[in-house]
Formats: C-alpha cells, structure tokens, sequence
C-alpha cells in the first residue's frame, strides 16, 4: 500500500524537513486502529521510522492539541522520538519501536510488569501540563448522550447502568490537584515494550485530565484482583494509599469501562447508521474477550466484534458499579 497522492506532498515536506530528502529506501502499511490515520513503517537512510499522516479532524482528533502533548511525553522519554510532527499537514514522523510481547518476553512477573507501568504512569503525570480539552467527567456526559442519539441499543438494555452513572456523577468530582498530563486511552495496544522498558504510543486522546482516568486504564487492563490493583496504586503514589485514593481509583474503573464501551458503539453506529444492534446486552466475559485478543482469537476490527465488544464492557460496567466495594467507594467520596 503507497501514500495517497493527495498526501504526497504533506509527506514531502515532512521527509524533507526531517531528513533533507524525499527518498525512502522501503515502506510497510501498517494497522491504523480505530482513528482513521495511516500510518507506515518507512526506512530513510537504512533506518527505519514510523509516520503518521491523520484522517479526520473534529474537536476532539485535534493535532494541534495532540502532536504538543506528543513532544512533551518525548522529551520526558516516556514516547518515541518525534523526528516531524506539523499539525495543519496532519503529519508526524516518530522514531519507530521494534516491539516486543509482552507477554512472552517481559522478564518479569506480573507485579514487576504492574510496577513499571505504574512508574511510568507517574514518569508521565510528571511532566509539564498538557493542554486542557474538556472536564473528562463532562466530556462523558456528552458520550453518552451522543450514544442514545444513535439508537443503536433500545433504550432499556442501558437504563441500569445509566441511572448507576447519575449516582455515581453525583458523587465523583475530580479534585484540580489530581489535573495531570493524562494519555487518556492507555490500552494495550498503547504500550509497547522493546526488550528494555515500556513506552506509550498514539497521543491522540491526550489532554489534561484526572490523574485516576489513566490509572483506571491500566487497572482495567493489567490487574487482577484487588491486591494488584492496590500495587499499582501504590507504587504510583510511593506509599501506600489510602480510603480516599482508592475509592477515586474504584469508581473510575467504572466510568473507564463505561467510556469504552460506549465509544465502541458510538463507533459502530457511525459505520451503519440507522442499523440496530441485536437486543440486550448478552455478550462473553470481558477478561475471556481480552484473552482472545491478546491470543488473536478475536477479532476487534469487524462490526459484529466491536457490538459484541462495546457491551462487554457496559456489562463490566455494571456489574462493577453493583458491588459492595462501589457502594462503600461512593459512600467515601460523598
């Protein structure tokens, strides 16, 4: 797969900015995920890079925003090298990471690999403020508004689950001390390890956030009980936390999995718009679901896998907000 030559010359510019040429000695398409971009593993000088050119722009897929919380996580070293990134050509080339699993390759237990996404979290809530967007807990209330427009779900399949989230918004007010330079969408897929050490990739969802948003998502992803959870939050903090702490980390799991779901089928009403889902909620755990993907049994890509997906996760949302750890987290929050 070649460069759109509409995108031709944004990329000349941005091969000539970078490496006083336009010349490459090889380019592999690459999987975009979810946002729309291209992106290329290219070789120029024998070394191999990795550009970016953008699809669509709205508020939120805003590379002005993005490319500068992307140089501030580089010059922190928590990103890749950013060789050229110019937002009005939507372009961006970035030292390209030869990735390692994870899974097989981390020399580590669970708890090392916990604890160095935990310091690198910290690495990164660290550094100088990104720019602000939105109050991430307003920002959610559009999302969820923006997903019963759709009609993509009855309205009762959600019902519980949405009168669960007016208890817990309620209750949930990010404390401007916790506003930090958040990556927001930490997913797996966003960390990648090179033999050495972990690093954070795909920016565009960055913005100044609550600091539990981030930590939320690697609890949802990495951890598995509640002594887990508590080391992340613990090694992240330096010292271990208290009630408050980890009643804020509880309750924005919550909301972690509410977010992508309803993201995962607000994406999915676009593509078919008008098309109804199939009724109810009814789909596979989402740590069977999550092992599938990382096993590359299921695949996320298709309609049907993201439906299945997107209420998973309403699911896991629900039942988190049903438990005895999330009335009590609510009750310390009040």
């Amino acid at each position: 797969m070649s460069i759109p030559q509409a995108k031709r010359p944004a990329v000349d510019r941005a091969l000539t900015a970078a490496f006083g040429t336009t010349e490459l000695d090889g380019i592999v398409a690459l999987g975009g995920g979810l946002s729309g971009a291209l992106i290329y593993r290219i070789r120029v000088g024998g070394i191999a890079y990795l550009l970016r050119i953008e699809g669509g722009r709205d508020a939120f897929r805003d590379p002005d925003r993005w490319y500068a919380c992307m140089r501030i996580a580089a010059e922190a070293v928590i990103a890749p090298r950013v060789r050229y990134a110019d937002p009005a050509d939507g372009v961006a080339i970035m030292e390209f990471i030869v990735e390692r699993s994870l899974s097989q390759d981390f020399p580590g237990t669970r708890s090392d690999l916990i604890t160095e996404a935990a310091q690198t979290l910290r690495a990164l809530h660290q550094t100088p403020a990104f720019p602000p967007l939105v109050d991430y807990m307003e920002g959610m209330e559009s999302v969820i508004g923006d997903h019963r427009a759709t009609g993509l779900l009855e309205p009762g399949a959600t019902a519980p689950l949405l009168a669960r989230w007016s208890q817990l918004r309620g209750a949930y007010r990010t404390d401007p001390a916790d506003l930090v330079s958040s990556h927001n969408d930490l997913n797996p897929r966003n960390l990648l390890y090179d033999g050495r050490r972990l690093w954070f990739v795909d920016w565009e969802s960055s913005f100044l956030a609550d600091r539990y948003v981030d930590l939320a998502t690697l609890a949802n992803f990495m951890t598995s009980g509640p002594a887990e959870a508590d080391l992340l939050l613990g090694v992240y903090l330096g010292q271990a936390p208290d009630a408050r702490q980890r009643a804020r980390l509880e309750v924005m799991r919550q909301v972690n999995h509410l977010f992508y779901g309803l993201i995962m089928l607000n994406a999915v009403a676009a593509q078919r718009p008008g098309v109804a889902a199939p009724a109810g909620l009814a789909a596979p755990d989402l740590a069977e679901i999550h092992q599938g993907l990382g096993a590359g049994t299921y695949v996320l890509e298709g309609w049907e896998g993201q439906v299945t997906y997107g209420k998973a996760r309403l699911n896991a949302a629900l039942a988190g907000m049903r438990t005895e750890a999330f009335e009590q987290a609510l009750k310390v929050l009040e």
